[in-house]
């Protein structure tokens, strides 16, 4: 068995990968989508975090999160805003990939993934590129020819703010190409 060791720095910022269980792609319903983003804004009331990107995909998300001074644990707003939308998805008539024994036996559902990837960021050019990536990954994964033409995504904030450009991203941006990050 591998040993996840989580780097923890107290007020960091971090990019997340969280993916689906086998990568099912349960964020193609709207329903899903509601009940994701009820979870995530009940959590980040709570346990305040800054979320300076995020895409949603089918399949997956992608998000940049600056913590408060003096805290480090992202680990449990995670698993709280995967637990807020498993339990109401699951209530509601919401369906699971099947899991083995094993796994049901260790309390393991089919909505996620048991684990997800952490990367604190290091200085400002670190995260512009993550910043990028996320914002570029709709159109990776083949969605949209354009990254501001997927709805699920921060970068339509940043359009407004004139971060971007509305046909950014129509080709690969060239700080992102060596970044395999999922």
């Amino acid at each position: 068995m591998s040993d996840y060791l989580r780097y923890y720095v107290p007020g960091g910022t971090y990019f997340f990968t969280v993916n689906t269980y086998g990568r099912y792609p349960f964020f193609g319903e709207e329903r899903a989508i509601d009940l994701l983003r009820e979870s995530w804004n009940t959590i980040q009331k709570e346990s305040p975090f800054i979320n300076i990107a995020s895409v949603l995909l089918p399949d997956h998300f992608h998000c940049l999160w600056s913590l408060p001074s003096g805290d480090m644990d992202f680990s449990t707003r995670l698993k709280r805003i995967k637990d807020g939308f498993t339990q109401p998805w699951l209530a509601s008539g919401g369906y699971e990939v099947p899991v083995t024994d094993s796994q049901k036996r260790k309390g393991n559902r089919g909505i996620w993934q048991r684990r997800f990837w952490e990367h604190c960021i290091r200085d400002a050019r670190d995260l512009e590129n993550h910043f990028d990536y996320i914002h570029y990954n709709p159109t990776k994964h083949g969605y949209r020819l354009r990254p501001a033409d997927w709805p699920y995504s921060t970068i339509h904030k940043y359009i407004k703010m004139g971060h971007y450009h509305k046909d950014w991203g129509s080709t690969l941006p060239s700080n992102i190409k060596n970044i395999e990050l999922e």
